[in-house]
């Protein structure tokens, strides 16, 4: 009897699921040509994104050239290590992976973050399966009642329910209203965001002594997420990996 209404949910379900891409068809996240499913991009605008893979630098993702061989970090680590472990991300910040950002920042499209989550599951496998749990950075209070979402929160859930790690959405606040970081230097950024963020002292249990996974949307200069990784290094944790979505460049590679 169990196993007939089992079947019998089986195909209501495939039914129901005929019936949505019927009325739904599946179409590109990008420029909405027909594709064989949904939350995927077509073969033109996949050739169209710029995926950051190895060789690139352990500590900070950057793109090498060519490989320089095992072990070899950047220069830019070099000179100036950054105070997370290191930094994983899916593409650079341009094309197609710079519209899938924006779209999903300021269009509202929330429906994106499962795909743009599945990338980033694949970019970093390795320090997600090692690390202990998920968290993102936070949008002060202000903003987040006037935007009513944060697209780094929505990347951070997706990828903790795809990866089968916690999500600890309340581990880090930001205590202090800032600008917005856009059309700011490096330095006006890095001063902006300075003592922006704390774990509360009921939260830091659950921070300390774990290895991390901080997720934003996009890295740029780094000011925002190395806040972040501060506050979250101040209250114990071991290991801090930031990932994100799409990266900036200084320059070309």
């Amino acid at each position: 009897m169990q196993k007939s209404a089992s079947v019998s949910r089986h195909h209501a379900g495939s039914a129901l699921r005929g019936l949505f891409h019927l009325i739904y068809p599946p179409a590109c996240a990008h420029c909405h040509a027909r594709v064989a499913s949904h939350h995927a991009l077509c073969a033109a605008c996949w050739g169209g994104m710029r995926l950051i893979d190895k060789p690139f630098c352990p500590v900070l993702g950057l793109p090498f050239a060519h490989d320089p061989g095992e072990g070899m970090v950047s220069p830019q680590a070099i000179a100036h290590p950054p105070v997370f472990d290191r930094l994983r991300s899916v593409a650079l910040h341009e094309g197609v992976a710079r519209h899938l950002v924006h779209d999903l920042k300021y269009r509202d499209r929330v429906d994106l973050a499962p795909m743009m989550a599945g990338w980033m599951l694949r970019a970093a496998f390795p320090e997600i399966a090692a690390a202990d749990a998920i968290v993102c950075v936070p949008l002060h209070r202000m903003r987040m009642f006037r935007r009513m979402f944060n697209q780094s929160a929505e990347l951070a859930r997706h990828l903790a329910r795809q990866s089968g790690k916690p999500f600890l959405a309340d581990v880090l606040v930001r205590r202090k209203r800032t600008q917005q970081q856009v059309g700011l230097t490096a330095n006006q950024r890095s001063l902006n965001v300075r003592g922006a963020f704390e774990v509360p002292d009921a939260r830091q249990d659950h921070v300390f002594g774990k290895r991390l996974v901080l997720v934003d949307d996009v890295y740029t200069t780094g000011a925002t997420v190395s806040a972040a990784t501060t506050a979250l290094k101040k209250a114990g944790a071991q290991d801090v990996t930031v990932l994100t979505f799409a990266r900036a460049l200084a320059g070309p590679i």
